[in-house]
């Protein structure tokens, strides 16, 4: 007999509980992301106050989020990658610098954004 799956709000807690989790071993196991989240902690609230309206303000705010959001799939892919073996294999490596290209076009995104919203007033 399977196991039925939660539905419904039992589902969605434990979904958060999931994402949390996720969060913490980022937030204990990855520099990158620590570094991420504090230039976030910061960058959130000058969108709020350079941004003229909700589409600069959204722009300046969901391209630094983004970022996290990349950050995260990165530790991921190179968490697993490194689950499977340790021992150097070409398609590992070029899986952890694929990640890594695109933690840094997120990060490039970033700087656009704020340079076209920003670039117009000063």
């Amino acid at each position: 007999m399977t196991k039925k799956k939660p539905t419904g709000i039992v589902r969605i807690i434990k979904a958060a509980g999931y994402s949390m989790a996720g969060m913490k071993a980022a937030w204990k196991h990855e520099a990158a992301f620590r570094q991420e989240v504090f230039a976030l902690a910061v960058l959130l609230p000058l969108g709020f106050f350079l941004g003229r309206n909700g589409i600069e303000r959204a722009m300046l705010i969901s391209s630094v989020m983004i970022v996290l959001v990349t950050e995260l799939l990165n530790s991921a892919l190179e968490a697993l990658v490194d689950r499977t073996g340790l021992e150097y294999h070409p398609l590992a490596k070029q899986t952890k610098d694929m990640g890594s290209a695109a933690v840094f076009v997120s990060i490039a995104i970033v700087v656009i954004v704020w340079i076209l919203i920003l670039s117009g007033r000063y």
